[in-house]
């Protein structure tokens, strides 16, 4: 069943996958604290988790369809039947589908129900009879059945795999990426200063790499969105309604940004941060043209593929680099960070500002509209907090006697961080070297020389402060419902 339907929906739309829809329907539903511990536990490889679950789930669920049919098929065939309709309405729910893709689900329910009879018959000729007939075959003809079952199988299997290589083959939206070259911008970010870079082995690049930048979201697969049909729609509470294309939001004067996103679930310490240079056009200049009216708070962004984020309008107008970016580290868009077009905006969390594949722009007020996240109990507004952690050593590392390098990154969007302190082994704070500073929007690393280590095991805790003496709070708060806080510590052993 899942295999046809699977092979069917490469011809089609993504959201066309029943196990795409079913993997999308478990995520909607999902409450805040245990989308959290998913992300805790399993990090950027939450989305791989969820995957392998539901195919554990359907498999454990063909074999107790199995087990029934085998005394009562007409049971088991109306529970096949019963799990296509449901995977039907859950596709039919998904943002951007149509009655198209409902086909592979419909297809893949009618060669689930064939399978199924084929099967239940060949299992009867070994001897297991449906409630009421009578043995009229050798048990010989297990072998038969066995045959049959393992083939069954194989074709699940090879109609899968098929499915990959149609993708694979058709390109698509993958293809006219490669094909664009970004404009140049009329506003280029500053040269990044030298000594950016902490002068420890070990830390993270000051400009995460494409490949290495964080992945959030609700998406289960990445949505594909053709550049030459995107169009963004900016109206609700304003006096004319726009509508930007690619093309014309290429032509609209790009400019450049470094700026460091951050997920309101990365636990202290974590690594889902990322900097990145980005291009695109200022927000600001898209809302001037629709012109809000008063009252109006708030902006609801939704992507492709239904997710909705609430902006507070005012920070997508005070002039910070609040953009519609199409650009990312010098190339366009990757598709899983957005492709082709996502929000980038400075201070807050990701999930109430930063949507991927963007397509509408909503001014309402946050008394009016709740967004995707905020109606499972997650802050409305969400500016990101002052934040440090320490990168190397890494955490039980064995270092060898001597010297010991401590390095880390810091952030305080929109003010800037002003002064780091490190503490070895619970004594006093000691003054980190900061590296040069790019702009007050990126992260700010940092490093500390510790040349009398004495061999043994040692703790190193962070705090930081920003631009206007602030202290980073040492109170423990977990992620939700607006990010979590407390100093960053890890455990290492010299000698």
């Amino acid at each position: 069943m899942f295999g046809g339907a699977q092979f069917v929906s490469a011809f089609l739309a993504p959201a066309s996958s029943p196990l795409v829809a079913a993997g999308a329907w478990f995520i909607d539903i999902t409450p805040a604290w245990l989308k959290d511990l998913a992300i805790g536990l399993f990090g950027t490889a939450d989305k791989l988790a969820l995957g392998v679950s539901i195919g554990i789930m359907a498999l454990i669920g063909s074999a107790a369809i199995g087990i029934v049919s085998r005394r009562w098929l007409r049971a088991g065939l109306l529970m096949v039947a019963l799990i296509g309709a449901a995977l039907m309405a859950a596709v039919g729910t998904r943002a951007g589908t149509n009655t198209v893709d409902l086909l592979p689900t419909a297809a893949g329910t009618v060669l689930g129900l064939a399978a199924l009879r084929w099967l239940t018959t060949r299992a009867a000729r070994t001897g297991a009879t449906h409630a009421g007939e009578v043995r009229t075959r050798p048990a010989a003809d297990r072998r038969s059945f066995l045959r049959a079952a393992v083939l069954g199988a194989a074709g699940a299997v090879v109609l899968g795999a098929g499915s990959r290589v149609v993708e694979a083959v058709r390109g698509g939206v993958r293809q006219v990426r490669e094909a664009i070259r970004l404009p140049a911008p009329t506003r280029p970010a500053a040269p990044l200063p030298s000594g950016v870079q902490a002068p420890v082995a070990g830390m993270p690049a000051y400009t995460t790499p494409n490949a290495q930048f964080y992945r959030i979201d609700t998406a289960l697969v990445v949505p594909e969105v053709d550049p030459g049909s995107w169009r963004l729609r900016v109206h609700g509470m304003v006096e004319q309604e726009v509508e930007l294309s690619y093309a014309e939001l290429m032509e609209s004067g790009l400019v450049e940004a470094d700026v460091t996103l951050t997920c309101v679930s990365n636990a202290v310490g974590g690594d889902l941060a990322g900097n990145a240079r980005w291009l695109g056009l200022p927000l600001r200049q898209v809302l001037e043209r629709a012109r809000p009216l008063p009252g109006a708070d708030m902006v609801l962004s939704t992507s492709a593929d239904g997710f909705s984020a609430s902006t507070p309008l005012e920070v997508l107008r005070d002039g910070r680099n609040a953009l519609l970016a199409v650009g990312m580290n010098g190339e366009p868009l990757p598709l899983e960070h957005g492709f082709p077009v996502r929000m980038v905006v400075p201070g807050l969390y990701g999930f109430v500002s930063a949507t991927k594949w963007v397509v509408d722009l909503e001014v309402t007020r946050f008394a009016d509209k709740q967004a995707y996240w905020t109606a499972r109990g997650w802050d409305e507004r969400a500016p990101i907090k002052l934040a440090s952690r320490v990168d190397v050593p890494r955490g039980f590392a064995r270092l060898p006697a001597g010297t010991v390098d401590i390095g880390g990154t810091a952030w305080a969007q929109g003010i800037g961080i002003s002064r780091v302190e490190v503490q070895l082994d619970g004594g006093d704070w000691r003054e980190a070297v900061l590296a040069a500073e790019a702009t007050v929007d990126s992260w700010r690393q940092w490093s500390y020389r510790w040349e009398d280590a004495e061999p043994g095991d040692h703790t190193a805790r962070v705090r930081a402060y920003d631009a206007t003496g602030a202290q980073q709070t040492g109170e423990r708060a977990d992620p939700i419902p607006n990010g979590a806080s407390g100093w960053h510590e890890v455990r290492f052993t010299v000698g």
